[in-house]
């Protein structure tokens, strides 16, 4: 039995195996704690094999995990198929749905075309139906996303990637299962390694909160935290929120969604994975001055140079193709100064100790 929460450390299930809930989110449903993501159990980097549906997590804790199963099974028959173990199906998001009564599932789809998959259920454990095969918002390139609903009106938006140019957020419809055409867009690069993904959206005393990492594939990088009054933004750059760290690395993980617990004043927990928890030993005191982020970023900057020929080695391989199947969890509670956020590291924590 769990009583606390440790960065990092390989996080086992009430049977004593590995949780396997990558690019996930936490939900509450009453009185249960439902954590669910990417079922990376076959995940190895030696095959195709991207992913093995969805699966679910319950606790009345957060601290202990009882195994649920897969609640979005893949689809073994269809090679084209969204759902296939080698689609490329990352970072689900559900949310519930008041006026249907129905949880809705959104999927990033990335193998070509790019698009969403949105499924939904009366359950959060599922079955899960198909609902929408292939959403491209307003007609737009997809990427890692996040979705959130107005708990006043109950309007839901779709915060997405439009890779290695913005980020969007779109108003959904009423069903949460396609968007209505309206959509903003934010934070305008040129390239990765400065590009944003990973949006994670969280609202704080009316104010709209939006972490995001930069672009180096599986190689950690300085996450970036922007606040507004508004959904469609403008969006105000605050900076990094990881204080102290000197890899650049956001504590060696991506923060996939940040979880507000219903049951607590204030404590707002940033969800986020480890893909390669053997980069500090690997790079040595590299990682540790942040020398090694810095080579992997001057990489991609070099992949994405129209101007510079690239030669993909086994350097940019590490990067890309992994065994997520031994990624690790990062979950740290945020601090606030006002408006600001602030990330510390933590070896062990406790729910308890928030109000």
């Amino acid at each position: 039995m769990n009583n606390s929460i440790k960065p990092g450390q390989v996080w086992l299930d009430t049977e004593g195996k590995r949780i396997q809930a990558h690019g996930g989110s936490v939900i509450c449903v009453e009185d249960t704690f439902y954590w669910y993501g990417e079922n990376k159990e076959n995940t190895t980097g030696q095959d195709k094999t991207w992913h093995w549906g969805v699966r679910c997590y319950s606790s009345k804790d957060l601290y202990n995990w009882k195994d649920e199963g897969i609640i979005i099974p893949p689809n073994l028959e269809d090679e084209a198929s969204p759902l296939h173990p080698t689609s490329m199906m990352d970072r689900p998001h559900i949310v519930y749905n008041k006026m249907t009564q129905k949880y809705v599932a959104w999927l990033k789809i990335m193998n070509e075309p790019p698009c969403f998959t949105v499924l939904t259920a009366d359950h959060i454990l599922g079955p899960y139906k198909l609902k929408n095969a292939r959403v491209n918002p307003c007609g737009m390139a997809v990427g890692d996303f996040d979705i959130a609903v107005e708990p006043v009106d109950n309007k839901a938006y779709l915060i997405s990637e439009r890779p290695h140019i913005t980020l969007y957020v779109a108003d959904l419809n009423d069903e949460y299962t396609d968007v209505t055409g309206n959509y903003s867009e934010h934070f305008p690069h040129t390239a990765p390694p400065e590009t944003r993904e990973a949006p994670a959206h969280f609202v704080r005393k009316g104010m709209h909160y939006l972490i995001t990492s930069g672009t180096t594939g599986y190689h950690p990088n300085p996450s970036e935290i922007a606040v507004s009054k508004l959904w469609h933004g403008p969006y105000e750059i605050l900076g990094n929120p990881h204080v102290g760290d000197t890899s650049k690395t956001s504590f060696n993980c991506q923060i996939s969604s940040v979880f507000k617990h219903p049951m607590k004043k204030d404590l707002y927990i940033a969800i986020g994975d480890r893909w390669r928890p053997e980069i500090p030993e690997l790079e040595g005191e590299k990682f540790i001055t942040g020398e090694g982020y810095e080579e992997t970023a001057q990489m991609f900057r070099t992949i994405f140079d129209p101007e510079a020929e690239f030669i993909f080695d086994e350097n940019a391989s590490k990067n890309l193709f992994i065994n997520a199947s031994i990624a690790d969890y990062v979950w740290l509670p945020l601090r606030f100064d006002g408006d600001n956020v602030r990330i510390e590291w933590m070896d062990e924590w406790k729910i308890e100790e928030f109000e």
